[in-house]
């Protein structure tokens, strides 16, 4: 499946937050998101399937929007706060594209890390983190509540 990738605009947040709630269990509030789309270091994307933005329809419907990726670009850091694909559009190759194209942002600017943080629990994510090459460096205890540790995965460009 082709995926068209795009930045988000306030008028994806229903959306977003759809996918959030359905994809976590303690999600981001509406306010966190209209936050980090006013950040200057800040990016949310959304992945469309190209079919819906080659018809000519408005790319603003969010309806059709099958994942998002938040990332913060600061210094020589690229730091993915958050990914997530609708459970519908899950094993299709969206969040290898959402991840490749954030990969591919921080590659073009300069930056020697791309860092995020996945929940111990999460072996799918694990999985597509490694198949970039992203390395497992540190445990962080408790960092999602009680009993769910996170894992500090990171990609070092040579």
């Amino acid at each position: 499946m082709a995926i068209h990738i795009r930045d988000a605009t306030d008028r994806d947040l229903p959306r977003i937050i759809e996918i959030e709630r359905l994809a976590f269990p303690a999600p981001w509030s509406l306010a966190s998101f209209q936050r980090e789309l006013t950040l200057p270091f800040s990016r949310i994307m959304v992945a469309l399937p190209a079919a819906s933005h080659e018809h000519g329809r408005d790319d603003s419907d969010n309806a059709k929007i099958a994942g998002f990726l938040c990332r913060w670009l600061i210094a020589d850091e690229c730091h993915v706060l958050n990914i997530a694909v609708h459970p519908e559009s899950r094993r299709l190759g969206i969040g290898t594209v959402l991840l490749a194209e954030a990969i591919a942002e921080a590659r073009s600017t300069g930056t020697g890390v791309v860092s995020l943080e996945v929940r111990r629990s999460n072996l799918p994510a694990r999985q597509l983190y490694r198949k970039f090459d992203f390395e497992e460096r540190r445990l962080r205890r408790h960092y999602y509540g009680p009993g769910e540790d996170a894992i500090i995965m990171e990609l070092r460009f040579d």
